[in-house]
Parts: C-alpha cells; structure tokens; sequence
C-alpha cells in the first residue's frame, strides 16, 4: 500500500486495495526466514501456512474503540434497538466524542453507507456466516455491517478495517464475539463489492431484485419507485439513476431565514452558495452546528427542496382579498415552519404553527424562536379539527403531509428499512382529512399547498385528485411553474400537468411533492 494510514487507516490516506484480506505492509511471514507458526509465548498464529493474518500478533492488535467507528456503531445501535433516526443521533455523538472535521465526516459516511447498504451487506454477511442472521447478537450484527461498509464501500485498507473493527468490538462488545467478526470480516474482503454482487445476482432474471440486490433497497420500495416514476410523466428507465441517488452521500443544505440570517460565516466555514434557491448554502461535509446563524436558529439546515415548497406557497397568486395570516397545518419539527415565518413576516403577516403532539410543540417553537414573537404562535390540536373551528380564516396553507418519507431515503437511510407497504396504505386517509381540513380553513381566493417528501403516486396525486373530486370551488395552479418562479435557475423541469415532482437524481434534492390548490371566488 502506498501512503501511511497510521492506526485507523482513515479513507483521506491511502486507497484500498483490491480487497484481500491481507494488509499491504506485512501480508504472511513465510517471507521473514522464520518457518515457525508459533510466537515467541508459544502460541499458534495459525493453523494452516495458507492462511493470512495480520502483521501484528494478536497481543500487539488494537484493543480499542477509534473514536469515528466508535461513533458509527453508537448510531447503528441506536437504530436498531431503539427506532431512533441515524440523522438525529449522528450529531449529538459527534459533539459528545469531540471528532474534528475529518473524523466527523469519517464517522458520517461510516454510519450512513453502513445503513443505506444493508440489504446488500446482510446478503454479503449471510454467505460468510454459518448461522442466520436473525441469530446474532444485534450489536455483532451491526459491528459486522460497518466492517463490510469499509472493506466494500470506503478506500480504507483492507487490514485497517478489519484491525479497527475488531478493535471496536473487542472494546464495546467483547474478545469472544470479536474473533468470529474477525473471522467473517476476513471471508467478506476476500472479494470487492462488485465480486460480491455478481455472485448475488447470478441467475436473478427479475429486474425488481436484481435492482433490490444491486442498490440495496427493498423490492417493494424499487416497484413503487418506478411506479412513481411513470405516474409522474418520467421514464421508468430512471430507476436505476433514482435508486443510486438514493445512496449517494447528500450535501448539507443551509437556508438563512429572510431578514434574519445571514451566510457568511457558512460561506467562511467552505459552504458554498446554493444555485437552486434563494439564500441557501451547501456542503459535504463538517458539523454545520459549529456554524454562529445555525446555533442562533437564524440559519436552518434544511433540504433545497422544502425551500422550494415554503417559497412557492409564499409566492402563489391569490385572488383579490387579504394576505395577513398563514398557516402551517403539519408544523412539527418546524422547519418548514420557521421559514414561512421569516418570509410571512417580511409581508406583515403571521403564521400559526399547528403540531398535534406536544413535545414536537416545543420544537417547532424552539424553530421559530428566532423570529419576532408578534409574528407567529403556535396550536397543539388535531390539524383535522381546525377546517371547522376555523373555516374561511387563513389565506395561505402549507399542508407538509405525513407520509413515508421515501422522497427522503439518502437523508434517513434507516427509514428503506422501517417502510412497508402497509404504511402507504395507512397513511392515506389521514392524509386526505387534512388536506379537506386545509381546504376549509382557506378563505375563498387563498391557496393551499399539499406537499409530501414521498413521490409515491398513492401519496401525493391519487390524494389530491380524491379530494378535488368531490368539490367543485377548488382550482389547481401550476405547481412546476411556481417552482420555477421561485427557483434561480428559473427551470426546474419538475411539472407534470398541474402538480410539480423534484427528484434526487435531477435536481439534487429529496423527492418532494407539491400541488397548489386555489379556492374560487372572493373574499367577503
């Protein structure tokens, strides 16, 4: 190996190799005059000369947690035993363990391509495990994804994964479950990423799982991408571009609130100025919370795509009448929130946040802290109850719809895991009643938007067709066209008759839905 990887064999150093299990500095000693299998204690190294190890002896083998992996595996933990999200959970233990930039980007993609690889990787691991998966202990299981994610997936050397690994999980797990990773892990280098998938896909013909296999996603989910692919007038020769989007590693995606925030210490920081909407910023990589505007709130990490939604409600054509109160129906976590606030306040208006559960209350109100305190409050109640305890009294809705969030999976990679079709199913209806909801709290000439961060055709055009069905006073306006009004490029592409659907893989943002409806007629 060219290049010195020091002890954790971080990726900046030095590439990986071809994949073999053993390391480029010491490979096996049947070179070193020393015919021996036995150390200097008298222990056998190995069993068998053809078989390679390490070119430390097992006493001299790291026996600690590198701080990066040691964040990765704390994060796949996490997911696995208690539901949290990976993008919640990353950042807190970066800051916990103090990573500097380098290490905190190590541990991201460690911990995220651990995640969005699984399916492939739990695929890898059942052919080098003489047990099922579903037998081993979680926390092997998950020490076992991050080890194939670096040996299949990341330019670390061979040798440095499976001593860091092994490492890790003498530390955090113990010495007997970390000789069998060692064990598994030495199988799994044995052959690259593109071997192993050979091997998986050899006499798959079914398009639907050769994909599943290929881009390590659920076949459910590559069906209902192409599916949503067709329904919203792509080609569905695209689903392999959308799937391998889906597990590319995503910027990170600044918004300064208007009239509050300001990007220079982010553009100072290496962020770079957005060319999809206005004041945005965007990064690969380092913790966007050192950043001043983002510990201020005044600065939202915040996807380009839920930029444009926020901003093509704000800009949407009313008929004649007032433009003095908003409404967030779905508000929780609040970003979306926040920036409505921040453009309703530049036009003397006020936003009212509603977020049925309270805890995710305090964050929408921890997100619009920063805006003056006269021109927002927040309600915590049922969004479906609200069309008739308030009818015709809000001129602009956004109604950020819960859904499966498949538009989102490079950003929640855990989430391909959790989803099933059920789900969809499930979320349908509600998704209807706060829609109707929305449409009767609009007074007559306002707008609302009906935005989900899933492309699936059951969550966003069978919904909003359902609804616009049974009346008669609801007009569409062009979607694709207000998001090209609002954007910088002018020309997003993302229309498809009234309704407007971004993707990962042409626009660079999650999948995120939106169709404006007008209520006719005039205000009284």
């Amino acid at each position: 190996m060219s290049g010195s990887t020091g002890n954790s064999g971080r990726p900046e150093r030095a590439p990986r190799g071809n994949g073999g299990a053993q390391d480029g500095a010491g490979g096996s000693r049947s070179g070193s005059g020393n015919t021996s299998r036995r150390n200097a204690a008298g222990r056998e190294r190995n069993r068998s000369a053809q078989r390679s190890f390490t070119s430390s002896a097992p006493a001299e083998r790291t026996r600690r947690a590198d701080p990066a992996r040691l964040v990765a595996f704390e994060v796949l933990r996490a997911v696995s035993s208690e539901d949290a999200y990976a993008n919640l959970v990353l950042p807190a233990r970066i800051r916990h363990h103090g990573l500097d930039r380098r290490d905190a980007g190590f541990a991201t993609e460690l911990a995220y391509g651990a995640l969005r690889g699984q399916g492939t990787y739990d695929a890898v691991l059942a052919r080098c495990v003489d047990r099922s998966l579903d037998k081993l202990d979680p926390a092997i299981l998950d020490a076992l994804r991050i080890g194939a994610h670096q040996l299949l997936a990341m330019r670390v050397p061979a040798h440095a994964a499976l001593d860091q690994t092994v490492g890790l999980a003498r530390a955090v797990i113990g010495a007997g479950p970390s000789a069998l990773i060692n064990a598994v892990l030495r199988k799994v280098a044995a052959a690259s990423l593109a071997e192993w998938t050979a091997q998986l896909t050899d006499g798959v013909t079914d398009p639907t799982k050769r994909a599943a296999l290929e881009h390590s996603h659920p076949e459910w989910i590559v069906r209902a991408m192409r599916q949503s692919l067709v329904a919203h007038g792509r080609d569905a020769t695209e689903i392999t571009a959308l799937l391998e989007a889906d597990n590319a590693a995503p910027v990170v995606n600044l918004v300064a609130l208007p009239g509050l925030g300001d990007l220079s210490d982010a553009l100072d920081a290496g962020f770079t100025a957005g060319d999809l909407a206005p004041d945005s910023a965007l990064s690969s990589g380092g913790d966007p919370g050192r950043i001043p505007g983002v510990r201020a709130g005044t600065v939202r990490v915040q996807d380009v795509g839920s930029q444009l939604v926020a901003r093509a409600l704000a800009a949407a054509e009313l008929l004649p009448g007032s433009d003095d109160r908003w409404l967030d129906l779905c508000a929780g976590p609040g970003g979306k929130a926040a920036l409505l606030a921040a453009l309703a306040t530049e036009r003397g208006a006020t936003l009212l946040a509603n977020e049925p559960a309270e805890h995710r209350a305090r964050l929408v109100r921890q997100s619009l802290a920063p805006i003056p305190a006269h021109a927002w409050s927040v309600r915590v109640g049922d969004g479906r109850e609200l069309g008739q305890q308030q009818p015709d009294a809000f001129d602009r809705i956004l109604v950020d719809a819960p859904c499966t969030g498949l538009g989102a999976l490079r950003r929640r990679p855990e989430a391909r895991w959790r989803r099933t079709p059920t789900d969809v199913a499930e979320l349908g209806p509600l998704q209807r009643e706060l829609l109707q909801s929305a449409l009767s709290a609009v007074r007559p000439g306002g707008v609302v938007a009906y935005a989900t961060c899933s492309p699936h055709p059951a969550e966003t055009i069978a919904v909003v067709e359902d609804v616009l069905r049974k009346r008669n006073d609801l007009e569409l306006l062009n979607a694709g066209q207000a998001f090209d009004a609002v954007s910088l490029t002018g020309h997003l592409s993302a229309g498809n008759g009234q309704t407007a659907q971004l993707w990962p893989h042409l626009h660079q943002t999650d999948a995120m839905f939106l169709a404006l409806i007008r209520k006719k007629g005039n205000a009284s």
